[in-house]
């Protein structure tokens, strides 16, 4: 994989992560769309870059915006969000890059899913959510609580979990979209 590739990744998510910031005022913290790059990147890209352009892209974001103290758990949270969500995706039965590129489908998926998922079984897309969405989730909420209290932090717990929605919505079929529009895309997954 090319330091080029990671560096545009990084920068879209730093993109996604910064443009649109709804702040929420108890722990000084925002909800953003950084999880819909972070789900394509793992999906599309494997564990590595994914570990990689999250951390990396979400911590920068934050430094921009003026959240700089949150930076350093953004990019562990984010970065484990990612590997997680790769490596849960990666690991399903029939997921493999070369099963995806030659149009494997979770033959027992409505045709509507099917065309949705790309292949990549419904259960596994699933667990990575929720995978993901206990990662990143649980890391702001400890650091939430021993930043600013956990009855504050709590507040925090609905938009991490609507990110998380965000991304699999937008980022998975983004995801096979392009895999499917550009099978050696595969060739770069790590």
């Amino acid at each position: 994989l090319s330091i080029a590739t990671i560096a545009v990744l990084i920068a879209v998510t730093a993109v996604f992560t910064y443009i649109i910031r709804i702040p929420i005022a108890p722990t000084r913290g925002y909800i953003n769309f950084g999880d819909v790059a972070i789900f394509f990147t793992a999906i599309t890209f494997g564990p590595l870059t994914a570990l990689i352009s999250g951390g990396l892209g979400t911590a920068l974001a934050d430094i921009i915006a003026g959240y700089a103290q949150w930076a350093p758990f953004s990019f562990l949270a984010h970065g484990l969000q990612g590997l997680v969500i790769a490596l849960i995706v990666g690991s399903g039965a029939g997921n493999t890059a070369r099963n995806l590129a030659h149009g494997g489908y979770d033959k027992k998926a409505p045709g509507a899913l099917q065309r949705i998922t790309g292949g990549i079984r419904l259960v596994s897309l699933l667990l990575a959510f929720f995978a993901g969405t206990l990662v990143m989730g649980g890391i702001y909420f400890l650091v939430g609580g021993f930043m600013v209290g956990f009855p504050a932090a709590t507040a925090e717990i609905p938009g991490n979990i609507l990110q998380n929605v965000a991304g699999v919505a937008v980022g998975a079929p983004l995801a096979v979209a392009v895999r499917k529009a550009y099978p050696p895309i595969d060739k770069f997954r790590r």
